[in-house]
């Protein structure tokens, strides 16, 4: 199907971790609500309408906060029962959705192309919206467009709790009067950048030659100046939960070293959540992989909230071993399995950390970046150093060691 005669929907649910607070406790109702870290050094992952008023944003020092709203009430969150709502909102868009994708715990796509001729797309939505809503209980909002950049922007311009179309052809229109910040892709420095350069709505981008984009911010510059002018090709890519990424190892010499077990099993956690963040997914389940010089092959998961951080994966890792080894024979193999993977960015752990936490991923990242994925390694998983370099997400894992699953 032709890319302008597509129809994309694009869910996402309003202040999603405040909502679910609100449904386990309605005396939040109405009030500035805050979830995050509850120390000073903590930051605010998400915030109700409420608290919005007073100027307070999501990523924000719990601390500043604090003082724009004393008043606000301060929950540190839950992402496991965060988690379970945003299941029960996937089992019901499962039922209407030829194709769906989830793009984070609280956003969805629909791929609705065709489907006028038979029900009409804005009324099949509205009515999986309405629900969502009568059955979790949720807010949630959704904008209707022929590709996924206009459907999110109209998103955020219906919330909250509401819903928006934009006809067929009219997408430049709409996005015109639309400060460049609206666009997805343009980060802060971007839009810092943008506004130094005189370019503050998406209108002035789209009368801009696309070669000065480029000229001024590379291949970031033609993708911004696509988005501008409602050109988005990408596709739907269907939720698949068996989706995982995995490594393992084997031993020259089997070794009885539980220690270095350990150590090595810890550096491969690592090097994994690293390549999550890197391809900016989630994992909901942890797998440690066994193998004894007999032959004999263990593995043990277990789930876990949605995250892609080394200080909640690593010790689970070293948990799953502690009760996977226990023939005190030599081990011949080991390996760490991620699975059921989502996309999403490091959010869901925001109230669990402290903003030293997260700047210290940021900085730890750029790092690997820049200088390879074992640029920088925990002391325990010094062991390791000889594991290759792998990215599941590109598709080149190191041979023999790394592999990848669909």
């Amino acid at each position: 199907m032709k890319t302008d005669q597509r129809a994309i929907v694009h869910f996402d649910l309003d202040t999603f971790f405040v909502s679910c607070e609100r449904i386990l406790d309605s005396r939040l109702n109405n009030r500035p609500v805050l979830i995050g870290g509850l120390s000073d050094r903590g930051v605010v992952a998400s915030c109700s309408y409420e608290a919005r008023k007073f100027g307070i944003r999501s990523a924000m020092p719990m601390r500043l906060a604090r003082q724009l709203c004393p008043e606000a009430v301060i929950i540190r969150g839950n992402s496991g029962t965060y988690s379970k709502f945003s299941d029960s909102v996937i089992q019901i868009i499962k039922e209407y959705a030829p194709a769906y994708e989830k793009a984070s715990i609280d956003e969805f796509y629909m791929d609705l192309s065709g489907m006028d001729q038979y029900f009409g797309c804005l009324k099949y939505a509205s009515e999986l919206r309405q629900r969502i809503i009568k059955e979790t209980h949720l807010p949630i909002s959704f904008g209707l467009s022929i590709n996924k950049t206009v459907s999110k922007i109209a998103t955020g311009i219906a919330k909250p709790n509401n819903q928006l179309k934009i006809d067929k052809g009219k997408e430049r229109l709409f996005l015109s009067p639309l400060p460049v910040s609206k666009i997805p892709m343009v980060g802060e420095k971007t839009h810092q950048m943008l506004c130094h350069l005189g370019v503050k709505l998406i209108g002035t981008v789209q009368k801009m030659p696309i070669e000065m984009m480029e000229s001024a911010f590379g291949k970031n510059g033609i993708a911004i100046w696509k988005k501008a002018n409602g050109i988005d090709n990408s596709p739907i890519i269907p939720f698949n939960e068996r989706k995982s990424i995995s490594t393992e190892r084997t031993f020259d010499r089997d070794t009885i070293d539980v220690q270095k077990l350990k150590s090595i099993l810890t550096a491969m956690a690592e090097n994994l959540a690293f390549q999550l963040r890197r391809g900016q997914k989630l994992s909901g389940c942890i797998t440690v992989k066994l193998r004894y010089s007999d032959f004999q092959t263990h593995t043990l998961q277990c789930r876990v909230p949605y995250t892609s951080a080394d200080h909640i994966i690593v010790p689970k890792v070293k948990e799953l071993f502690k009760k996977l080894y226990n023939r005190r024979l030599l081990v011949r193999l080991v390996g760490v399995r991620f699975s059921n993977l989502v996309g999403g960015n490091y959010q869901m752990n925001l109230f669990e950390d402290s903003e030293e936490i997260i700047s210290l991923y940021q900085a730890m990242d750029r790092i690997r970046e820049r200088f390879g994925d074992r640029a920088v390694i925990r002391a325990e998983g010094m062991e390791a150093r000889t594991i290759g370099r792998m990215n599941p997400f590109t598709g080149e894992p190191p041979p023999l060691l790394a592999h990848r699953h669909q």
